[in-house]
């Protein structure tokens, strides 16, 4: 959970409150679930699971993986069910809880949320460098967690919907590993400390994270609306380091994670099928800070050989 480059965020402030410009008009801009234009293709699953293995198999870490073709149902997966530690990829599950919420009623996007000097943690964002007393919404929280990974948003948002109910949330999709601990940086607030101690932020496995967002895709995470709305969010995240590296641009909905020993990410494709990817690695022996690290480059290269065995980037629509 370093910092990191992160796309370019306009902060307009005004006594204690806070303009988050071009967020606000992103968040209300999706409009139903993504479709594709182009059609399906017929991917050779069997010869992308030899490819993605052999890469893996070159990697000095543990990798395990989950690719969905959500056309035609198709699963490979290697370690699918083995945890790993998320990093920050576990704030999708949080992303998720926070628009249950809102659907249920009990939170709105527009509820604001004061900005403290004892809530700003290090790491990525940019809200631990703003002054004390600004406010933000429930949607601009959720926004920056998502886009720029800001740590101290997330816990913001944590510390309204609680960390129990991100577990109840995932419970009911089935998705029984997918857990977070603890607020970020701050350990002391974990709800579950030998698995924090363990894992960290928080832990899922290839295959519930996968499926997390195959429901997403479908419209069943909390709702059609909704889970429009939490695509469009992800499809604003500037990391292009791991999966999407060599992807030449490909339309994405993704989360990604970082710490010294782990790198992970899941995304939506829109390729000429709809496909969810789900990379994670633990206990690499790379631990370097660089863009050209060894499990990022893994990654990547996983990334291109999914795109391929999918056709490769589709031509984009034509201009009306």
């Amino acid at each position: 959970m370093r910092v990191r480059r992160s796309p370019l965020i306009r902060l307009v402030g005004t006594g204690a409150s806070l303009t988050l410009a071009g967020i606000g008009a992103c968040a209300a801009s999706s409009g139903g679930l993504k479709t594709r234009t182009v059609e399906p293709v017929h991917a050779d699953t069997a010869a992308l699971r030899k490819k993605l293995d052999s890469i893996a198999d070159a990697h000095h870490g543990i990798v395990g993986y989950t690719v969905i073709d959500l056309e035609s149902g198709a699963r490979i997966s290697r370690r699918g069910d083995e945890t790993f530690p998320t990093a920050s990829l576990i704030k999708v599950a949080i992303l998720v809880t926070v628009y249950d919420l809102v659907a249920k009623g009990e939170l709105s996007l527009d509820d604001p949320i004061t900005l403290l000097k004892i809530d700003q943690v290090p790491g990525s964002g940019v809200l631990q460098f703003l002054h004390n007393g600004t406010i933000i919404t429930v949607r601009d929280a959720a926004w920056l967690m998502s886009i720029i990974s800001d740590n101290t948003a997330t816990n913001l948002l944590l510390d309204r919907i609680i960390i129990r109910r991100v577990w109840a949330k995932m419970d009911s999709l089935g998705l029984t590993h997918t857990r977070v601990h603890s607020k970020s940086f701050l350990r002391i607030s974990s709800v579950a400390m030998d698995s924090s101690a363990k894992y960290g932020l928080g832990v899922t496995t290839p295959n519930e994270m996968a499926h997390l967002f195959e429901l997403m895709a479908q419209g069943k995470a909390v709702n059609p609306a909704a889970d429009s709305a939490m695509l469009d969010i992800l499809e604003h995240n500037g990391q292009d380091m791991m999966l999407q590296r060599y992807a030449g641009g490909a339309r994405a909905a993704h989360k990604d994670g970082e710490t010294d020993q782990v790198r992970t990410e899941c995304t939506l494709w829109y390729l000429r099928n709809r496909v969810v990817a789900c990379v994670m690695t633990k206990e690499n022996q790379d631990q370097r800070w660089i863009v050209d690290n060894e499990p990022q480059l893994t990654m990547a290269n996983m990334g291109l050989a999914i795109i391929n065995a999918f056709g490769g980037v589709p031509p984009a629509p034509p201009s009306p």
